[in-house]
């Protein structure tokens, strides 16, 4: 189980190095426009919004490295938290996909690191 949370973990790291070089990087290009929908015009006039959004997307997945990297679960239920919060703002506000590409994996990622956390005697359960 927890290989599996780690693994998750990563795999919304990696999502979110992805999203960065995207948002960043190919905004403006034929497979940003292409992924994204939209059109050169529209890709030309929120450019440096998207690139502003890669570089929070490139801390997250930071983020979440670092709590990997470091073994600390409470800076990866932390990232994972902001990246479920940003994911359901962007469902209810840009797009609904983006509930199901961001915040889904990272949710499932957060409820196997919290069912993997190690306990202390005498420490309540969280989830039996």
């Amino acid at each position: 189980m927890k290989f599996l949370a780690g693994l998750l973990t990563f795999t919304v790291a990696l999502l979110h190095l992805g999203f960065m070089a995207l948002e960043m990087f190919f905004w403006n290009a034929p497979l940003g426009h292409k992924i994204f929908g939209m059109s050169a015009e529209v890709a030309a006039t929120s450019e440096v919004l998207a690139f502003n959004q890669g570089l929070y997307n490139g801390i997250l997945a930071v983020g979440l490295l670092w709590g990997l990297m470091a073994n600390k679960h409470g800076i990866k239920v932390y990232f994972l938290l902001a990246i479920i919060v940003a994911g359901v703002v962007g469902g209810l506000t840009a797009k609904m996909t983006i509930m199901y590409i961001q915040a889904l994996p990272a949710l499932l990622a957060l409820l196997l690191v919290m069912k993997t956390k190690g306990r202390r005697a005498g420490e309540p359960r969280l989830f039996s």
